[in-house]
């Protein structure tokens, strides 16, 4: 057996036991039915997956109907729901591997298209920087608190299906992060306005699912929540704003913070002077006991040991899990020089990846995601 740091086990703030420091990033997969419902093709996909990380993390499901932000999005917004999201907590919890749902809500990035006709929402109307982006409407004040208690009876769906916790999707511009940016919350309620006010929404969802877990499960339940340090708009999230926010949440019963990033070691997109890279920034304002887990083009035994050995709780893996569903286990048998690094598109079957993920990964993800056979017998739009 391989002797790295990461093979260690760390105990959560709330006394779970995760078995080592390796996450499965939660991914875009888009393989659940037109209604949000799970597929059988998707519980082959994490089940495959799961057993050597200590964590597997899902792909984003929606906690309400406005929430949805892709064809093929996972739902947890309705009781309707449980029996498929019961079959995939089963599915992830294979020898010890904790089961984590991630849920959210899009916000403005989604489109009338994905809403069947229906105008996607927001903090306030304006448009995401990008093309094609639809105006969305102002969530009403009413709207808010029921989008609030929409991520508390999700939490609660998901404590009744068998997950281990929730991870609330804070991060890649969607609706928590919305709340936060001065670019897309332009509100002068109670929900926005000051640095202070545009942290309010957020805060309130991380506390509705605290409450959820605490009057619901009946025993220790996971809560983390995934945050991006910064945004390129302008107006928009700057790293002080977001460390701000990170002390508030130190004083949150969250069990983990997982900072989104492209690359793990990146430093700020904003200011090129500054080299340092980000998660160091995240490290001097953190609790003690508060884990931090990093993202971000890990693929080898070697880069996942120095991000652990910089004093980072949790290594998140992503791409490289779809390509090497077995990474842990063939670290855990001294076997690394069988790791996968390249993915062939004769492994379909093998790797359970459906023509939607693949049509993400080759379009979405390409240059990331390095192929050993030709792509030009793909027929991709």
């Amino acid at each position: 057996m391989t002797n790295h740091n990461f093979l260690q086990p760390y105990t959560l703030r709330n006394g779970i036991t995760i078995k080592n420091r390796i996450a499965m990033s939660p991914m875009t997969e888009q393989s659940s039915f037109e209604d949000g419902s799970i597929t059988n093709d998707e519980i082959a996909y994490y089940r495959l997956r799961a057993g050597g990380v200590g964590m597997l993390i899902t792909g984003c499901a929606n906690v309400n109907d406005l929430g949805k932000g892709f064809e093929g999005e996972l739902s947890v917004a309705h009781d309707k729901f449980l029996p498929g999201l019961t079959r995939l907590a089963n599915a992830i919890k294979l020898n010890g591997t904790k089961a984590i749902l991630q849920i959210f809500s899009a916000g403005r990035m989604s489109h009338s298209k994905v809403l069947r006709g229906k105008q996607p929402v927001s903090a306030s109307a304006v448009a995401a920087v990008r093309p094609n982006a639809e105006t969305p409407r102002s969530l009403t004040d009413a709207e808010v608190k029921q989008t609030i208690h929409d991520f508390a009876s999700a939490t609660k769906l998901a404590i009744r299906a068998g997950f281990d916790g929730v991870e609330l999707h804070g991060a890649n511009t969607y609706l928590l992060q919305q709340f936060f940016s001065p670019h897309s919350n332009r509100r002068t309620d109670q929900w926005g306005g000051s640095l202070e006010k545009r942290m309010t929404f957020p805060l309130a969802v991380v506390d509705a699912c605290a409450e959820a877990i605490k009057t619901t499960a009946k025993s220790p339940f996971i809560l983390g929540y995934r945050i991006s340090p910064e945004e390129i708009e302008k107006p928009g999230i700057r790293i002080d704003d977001t460390l701000e926010l990170v002390k508030r949440l130190n004083a949150k019963p969250i069990d983990y913070l997982h900072i989104s990033l492209a690359d793990a070691w990146q430093s700020s997109i904003i200011n090129s002077d500054d080299r340092q890279p980000l998660f160091e920034k995240f490290q001097k304002v953190a609790a003690a006991d508060l884990p931090l887990m990093v993202v971000g083009h890990l693929a080898t035994p070697q880069q996942v040991e120095k991000l652990i050995d910089s004093g980072i709780q949790f290594a998140a893996m992503g791409r490289e899990l779809i390509r090497e569903p077995k990474w842990l286990q063939k670290v855990v048998a001294g076997d690394e020089k069988a790791i996968r690094y390249t993915f062939s598109l004769n492994d379909l079957e093998e790797l359970k990846v459906t023509p939607p993920l693949l049509n993400f990964l080759m379009t979405a993800f390409r240059r990331g995601f390095p192929i050993s056979t030709d792509s030009n017998q793909l027929n991709l739009p």
